[in-house]
């Protein structure tokens, strides 16, 4: 079930959320104190694309300097923030996108706080190659 609900989530909203996310993390990476918010970004679109049977979880490694990257983070979290509102409702105009909806708008969250986070898969409760 969870293969069908990212391939319909991949051409319906994972691509452009993809893309986003992409676009935003090489503007970060543009000067060197970007580059750490540049890979998160990567790696939380990368997690955007292909969602259902992963989720985000805090890292109990991460320090201090993943709140200070978050408070530096919020332009670029408010644009991807944005972005996740736009398509979250696109897809609840339709009945079948109302949980894709849902699941879109839970990922707002994260791309406001993308710093200390890593991705888990969500059967094996382990951190994934991405982490």
């Amino acid at each position: 079930m969870r293969t069908i609900l990212n391939i319909i989530w991949f051409f319906f909203a994972g691509i452009g959320l993809w893309f986003s996310y992409i676009l935003v993390g090489l503007l970060a990476c543009l000067t060197i104190i970007g580059i750490p918010a540049g890979i998160a970004c990567f790696r939380i679109g990368n997690y955007a694309v292909w969602p259902f049977g992963r989720e985000v979880v805090a890292d109990p490694n991460a320090g201090g300097w993943s709140l200070l990257g978050n408070i530096l983070w919020i332009p670029f979290g408010l644009i991807l923030s944005i972005a996740h509102v736009v398509t979250a409702f696109t897809l609840a105009i339709t009945i079948i996108g109302i949980p894709l909806a849902w699941a879109n708008l839970k990922l707002i969250p994260v791309s406001m706080m993308p710093m200390g986070k890593i991705i888990v898969d969500s059967r094996r409760g382990r951190a994934s190659a991405i982490a």
